[in-house]
């Protein structure tokens, strides 16, 4: 892809800015977690939590702080229960479990703090507790079956503990699949602590190339500071499609001034924006409809339908974009140097000390959409398996044609 002229400047990506920054940050978390934990201090420990998240910060301190909010959390508000245990989902997995359990008990009706307990849960969960988290998701849907985030932890807690086999990915290769249409797959791990891998489909049908004659893939991170599920807020990027609807720019410190590539959701818009050239049967959002931008063969695999339930359940402004994040913050992560993000899907950037972009790993994902024939198709996120490993071309590329010179394929930057 086409070499990025004249680097973008942008001062908090500087080296004496990230230090202040972090020294920042640090010093806000203990002024906030030093506050009386009442309802009149709740909002600053929230903020903490969530700068915990993204430093991925720990100390005495806060090991102290993180126990205290936990044997509180009980007698504590709504948001305050729900953003302790993204944080504790992020960067204390399991340890607090017994505590989040009593929260999934009384949790009531509210499906998303269900959902949330449920899944910091999950990981260390004996039958006998799965066995109860469905019977108590099964009630509930019985008053409410229209709950896209119950219906979801729903299918969720019946393939828990099962091997999920993707079927064959080769009908989304083919070129008669949404002919006409510019497609970016990010083909990810469900465990999402490793990167995935961007690949570029054009309008005709052939998955785009470098010059040389390799294709073309960059890496591409999608999980979250929570490590949620796609159907929670801000949550990993769900799986399976969404509309690329141009390209823009963020004025956000932490995405940057990269372009990025502005995808919708089902429910985000109307049905009638969602699809392209006449695919829309009817207005009105039915999975039926969803199925009909699926391979025929894959419209039974429920997986695929993440998307659909994510916006259904409310989930929106996803977008494919680069970061600013100093990824010192990750050294010691299986992403690492990617960073996580509200759930976006994230390509790896790098800043020199003086602030200038060195290398854009976004930068050349939109210069192939652009080759490609422009932002105005889909944007698919497949979950290929469970290895425990970063994706690489190596997994996918029996699916593609084989190329007519001795070149060995390249991949560029995925992986840590």
């Amino acid at each position: 892809m086409t070499a990025q002229h004249n680097p973008a400047f942008f001062p908090s990506a500087r080296k004496a800015d990230r230090t202040v920054f972090h020294r920042n940050m640090i010093s806000g978390i203990v002024n906030n977690l030093s506050l009386p934990l009442n309802t009149a201090n709740e909002n600053a420990w929230i903020n903490a939590f969530g700068e915990l998240k993204l430093l991925k910060y720990r100390s005495a301190f806060v090991t102290t702080k993180t126990d205290h909010a936990v044997k509180q959390m009980h007698a504590r508000s709504r948001e305050f229960k729900i953003a302790l245990i993204e944080l504790l989902n992020s960067d204390y997995p399991k340890q607090y479990a017994a505590a989040v359990k009593m929260i999934f008990k009384k949790a009531g009706k509210d499906a998303k703090l269900r959902a949330i307990s449920a899944n910091y849960i999950l990981p260390g969960a004996s039958p006998a507790d799965i066995k109860f988290m469905q019977e108590q998701v099964a009630l509930l849907l019985k008053s409410d079956p229209e709950d896209a985030r119950l219906y979801s932890l729903q299918m969720q807690l019946q393939t828990e503990g099962k091997v999920i086999s993707m079927p064959s990915l080769r009908s989304f290769f083919s070129a008669d699949y949404l002919p006409g249409q510019v497609l970016v797959f990010s083909f990810q791990r469900r465990d999402r602590n490793y990167p995935g891998l961007a690949m570029v489909r054009k309008a005709d049908g052939s998955f785009l190339q470098e010059p040389g004659g390799s294709y073309f893939s960059v890496g591409q991170l999608a999980r979250s500071e929570s490590n949620m599920p796609g159907y929670i807020s801000m949550g990993n990027t769900p799986q399976g499609i969404f509309r690329m609807d141009g390209f823009d720019t963020s004025k956000s410190n932490f995405i940057g001034t990269t372009t990025n590539i502005q995808l919708t959701m089902p429910f985000e818009f109307k049905a009638t924006h969602f699809y392209q050239n006449n695919l829309l049967r009817d207005s009105v959002w039915t999975p039926a409809e969803y199925a009909n931008l699926l391979p025929p063969d894959l419209r039974q695999f429920q997986p695929l339908y993440g998307t659909y339930y994510a916006g259904k359940a409310g989930r929106n402004e996803i977008i494919a974009h680069g970061t600013t994040i100093d990824p010192s913050f990750y050294k010691d992560k299986t992403y690492f140097p990617y960073s996580p993000s509200a759930g976006c899907l994230v390509c790896k950037e790098t800043w020199d000390d003086k602030g200038y972009l060195a290398s854009s790993d976004q930068f050349l994902l939109t210069q192939a959409v652009k080759a490609a024939g422009g932002p105005k198709g889909y944007l698919i996120l497949i979950e290929i398996d469970d290895k425990k490993s970063a994706v690489t071309f190596k997994d996918i590329s029996a699916y593609l044609p084989k190329m007519n010179n001795k070149e060995s394929i390249k991949q560029k930057n995925a992986g840590p």
